[in-house]
């Protein structure tokens, strides 16, 4: 069966002086860029340069926000108060519209970045909160959420259009999360590999687990992490792959 599949990654990661991944060339492979809102990574300059070469290679723009986090990129957890959670979301959705309407695009979507993503998918009331101020800032924006977590539910409660999105690099425990990345065998390196487990997922929309366990589920969106080392092998084995099994590449 031919499917439609969108094929994304986080994206603008650098800051000033420093950059993370390739983005010109992994945007050869993708159709869709999550782009860094400036917590976590990424600046002004970085934003517009991403964006512009996105609109330029015909991908989508998405917001990408995280945690005011630049020294751990991110990816450590912390408890915010709602008010305080929400005028976050706001802030780097502000930001991201800002820049690609600058760049002669519009945000397509939404999706959470690092430790508020982890957060989010095992909290639905976090998630809720998240979900809710970036559709009450843009009704329209498409959400890219974990299938078959918390993320799932409050979506599907609020009403917003959703993806459901898998990971190429990442292994998943059975309850549809991700192996945490401190845990052997959290990531995938090898480039087959992630063709191969991508391609199933989407043939049987499924999640296929560590174990082996497969958990069904609705598979819109395969991301590539941009400073996964191996992110533009990945990307062009994925690619590939689906497309000699008949799926069409393409925008959400």
């Amino acid at each position: 069966m031919t499917r439609k599949i969108d094929l994304n990654a986080d994206m603008g990661e650098g800051f000033g002086r420093w950059s993370i991944g390739d983005d010109a060339a992994l945007l050869e492979h993708i159709t869709s860029a999550n782009v860094a809102c400036g917590l976590h990574a990424g600046d002004p300059d970085v934003m517009a340069k991403t964006m512009t070469a996105a609109l330029e290679r015909g991908a989508n723009i998405g917001a990408h926000p995280g945690f005011p986090d630049l020294q751990g990129f991110g990816r450590r957890r912390m408890k915010l108060p709602e008010t305080s959670l929400r005028n976050m979301i706001r802030y780097q959705l502000g930001a991201a519209d800002a820049m690609a309407r600058a760049a002669g695009g519009r945000l397509r979507h939404f999706k959470l970045h690092g430790a508020l993503s982890n957060m989010a998918s095992e909290d639905i009331a976090l998630a809720r909160t998240c979900y809710e101020t970036a559709l009450d800032f843009d009704p329209d924006l498409v959400i890219l959420v974990l299938p078959l977590t918390a993320m799932d539910e409050a979506i599907r409660d609020l009403g917003g259009n959703w993806a459901g999105e898998i990971f190429a690099d990442r292994a998943y425990n059975e309850d549809a999360t991700l192996v945490d990345r401190s845990l052997p065998g959290a990531m995938v390196h090898d480039c087959i590999d992630a063709a191969a487990n991508m391609a199933a997922m989407v043939r049987e929309q499924a999640i296929i687990c560590a174990s082996g366990k497969r958990l069904p589920c609705r598979v819109d969106t395969i991301c590539v992490h941009g400073d996964t080392p191996e992110s533009l092998e990945i990307a062009a084995a994925v690619r590939a792959r689906l497309q000699a099994e008949g799926n069409e590449v393409c925008p959400l």
